[in-house]
């Protein structure tokens, strides 16, 4: 069994910076109005829409597929992907206390949707396309009460799902070339299925909004348009809009008291539909695919989720929108702070450099280079540039404050920039590339040139830390070897071989001895005058680790990896004091911010978090 939290001291998670914009409907604003509730991975959270303070909801394995919030707000569930073969987990949480209330599996592989019934009394939950059924569970016996196939096997996957507002005992579900209205015969312990009567029309239905009163259901289609059926009779009534179609298919809606349709499209059209004729009475435009819509209170306030990650609030009288909350939707390769300053941090990733108020969370600039990843970032010393290894094997320089390039270097290495640093004189930069160079330039603001190359790794190089004196680096790469160099001289003074591909790597503050990291889950201390080993910990028991920093007193580490945990360690003893659980993704990197107050950490679905460092 891995290290788990139980096992030490607990590190304390402060606030998270993520949003899985993927997940359908994974938005939703609390019955109290003061809460929205999203997921990042495989943790749920309930975020406090003035002050923005975070409570978790920690229990999945993996990540969570969907979201349900009961009429009365009293509950919250969640349904999970898994791997292929194992059973997906449903877990009811208690919203006033944080807690799990109880877990329900059943369904294999994914839990498409789930739905609450008007009054508490039930849950419906959907299995994806390896499992195919639907259970309604009783959640005062926390037990199923009886399932069925979700659709005949002539029909695709069902995806969603949708309770009726007043009858506990009726429910919709909709999905490819499918939509059903069931009815619970609860007696006899069965849900029997009407399908609705479509005629020519197939569609494949993403999302269902019962009306309040419940004389009729409105389905949103990939075909970009909206059926409307009538729930006694179960006959389909009218579609449209015939001709202004939604380009990449409606994703989510909601019915306004009105009767007026609230739209969000595939290619991030937001729309308000006037009911009956679905004619657009406002549009607006997002960034990203939108997946979550939700009103709050009579909907003069919603919100909107897109597939990037973005939150919205928009305003329904003036249809305006203002940005709430953003993050990384890709791999997070890199983060650093800039030297001896706490207050903001920088991270890379797909596409983009961002920039974080580190006390806040919220993002103070952006600088975006389309369709590439952003491998490395660095600050020089005086903080007047931010240093970036980019995958179309360029090296960018940009300034912090405005964004603005700097200057770029062309074909800095093969392929791709895969590492970078800068001297404490801000005069050299040296990179790192996938082909195994090490180069050192010498930069000014009007002109760079590249002034050696030093050919010995084999691998592609993960890291680079320069002493303060500016003589010597070490540099780490994935063919098994550190290397300690000359800066003066340009050539290597040591080098270290171990079994292992070395992923992080760090001087101790009196740059005596060097910590490195990688594939084989050790945490070794080496010697920089004749790189001997002095000692190897265990690191991890599952999985390499990826992130590794030593505090400015050099008495505390902290590593994380493929096990998704961070671990605190004593650094003369060797011993773990605290673990940290929250992470879903594996964790790419870390920093200890400069005046020791958190711990940064980044994965590999997106997501920022902060620690609080527990000395």
């Amino acid at each position: 069994m891995e290290d788990s939290a139980q096992d030490f001291a607990k590190l304390e998670l402060v606030s998270t910076i993520g949003f899985a914009g993927c997940v359908p409907g994974g938005l939703i604003v609390h019955p109290d109005q003061h809460h929205i509730i999203y997921s990042v991975g495989n943790t749920i959270i309930v975020q406090h829409i003035v002050s923005n303070k975070q409570r978790f909801l920690v229990g999945h394995t993996d990540n969570i597929s969907c979201i349900a919030v009961s009429k009365s707000g009293r509950y919250i569930a969640s349904g999970q992907v898994t791997h292929m073969g194992f059973k997906a987990d449903v877990i009811v949480w208690d919203y006033e206390t944080c807690s799990k209330y109880c877990l329900l599996t059943l369904h294999k592989v994914k839990v498409e949707a789930l739905a609450f019934s008007p009054n508490d009394k039930y849950l419906v939950s959907l299995g994806g396309q390896d499992d195919n059924s639907v259970v309604i569970w009783n959640i005062d016996k926390k037990e199923a009460i009886c399932g069925a196939p979700a659709a005949v096997p002539s029909s695709g996957t069902s995806y969603v799902v949708a309770f009726s507002n007043h009858n506990d005992e009726l429910f919709v579900t909709g999905g490819n070339k499918t939509l059903r209205v069931w009815e619970l015969d609860l007696p006899n312990r069965k849900i029997r299925p009407t399908d609705c009567n479509m005629g020519q029309l197939k569609r494949i239905i993403k999302c269902i909004k019962v009306a309040e009163d419940d004389q009729s259901f409105y389905c949103g289609t990939t075909s970009g348009d909206i059926l409307e059926v009538n729930m006694k009779t179960r006959l389909f009534r009218h579609y449209g809009p015939q001709k202004e179609k939604f380009s990449l298919g409606i994703q989510a809606l909601q019915i306004l008291k009105t009767g007026d349709v609230l739209v969000g499209a595939g290619d991030g059209t937001v729309a308000l539909l006037k009911s009956q004729t679905y004619k657009r009475i406002r549009t607006a435009k997002v960034d990203g695919g939108v997946t979550s819509l939700t009103l709050r209170g009579a909907g003069h306030q919603f919100f909107v989720g897109t597939q990037i990650s973005q939150m919205y609030r928009f305003n329904l009288s003036e249809f305006s929108s203002e940005l709430i909350n953003t993050c990384h939707y890709e791999k997070v390769y890199d983060i650093v702070f800039p030297y001896g300053y706490s207050d903001v941090f920088i991270t890379s990733s797909k596409n983009d450099i961002r920039v974080w108020n580190t006390n806040t969370s919220k993002e103070l600039l952006r600088i975006t280079v389309p369709n590439m990843d952003c491998n490395a970032v660095a600050v020089t010393v005086d903080g007047k540039s931010i240093i970036s290894g980019w995958s179309d094997n360029k090296i960018r320089a940009y300034s912090p404050q405005s964004g603005k390039l700097i200057y770029t270097i062309n074909d800095a290495h093969n392929k791709g920039v895969t590492a970078i640093a800068t001297t404490n004189d801000g005069r050299h930069l040296i990179s790192g590339g996938g082909e195994g160079q090490v180069r050192v330039w010498s930069v000014s603001a009007v002109k760079h040139k590249m002034e050696e190359a030093m050919k010995e790794h084999k691998g592609s190089v993960t890291c680079i830390k320069v002493r303060k004196n500016d003589e010597e680096c070490v540099t780490a790469s994935t063919d098994g070897s550190c290397i300690i160099w000359d800066l003066k001289r340009f050539v290597r003074n040591q080098v270290i071989f171990a079994n292992t591909l070395f992923k992080a790597i760090c001087y101790r503050p009196d740059e005596c001895q060097i910590i490195t990291a990688g594939t084989d889950r050790k945490i070794a201390y080496w010697e920089t005058f004749d790189g001997s080993q002095i000692r190897e910990l265990d690191g991890s028991k599952s999985g390499s680790i990826e992130g590794l920093d030593i505090s400015s007193l050099g008495d505390y580490l902290v590593t994380g990896g493929a096990d998704k945990l961070i671990k605190v360690w004593k650094y003369e003893e060797g011993a773990i004091t605290h673990v940290g659980e929250g992470h879903s993704g594996d964790i790419t990197r870390l920093k200890i911010c400069p005046n020791r107050q958190w711990i940064i950490s980044v994965s590999a679905d997106g997501a920022i978090l902060r620690w609080k460092y527990p000395f």
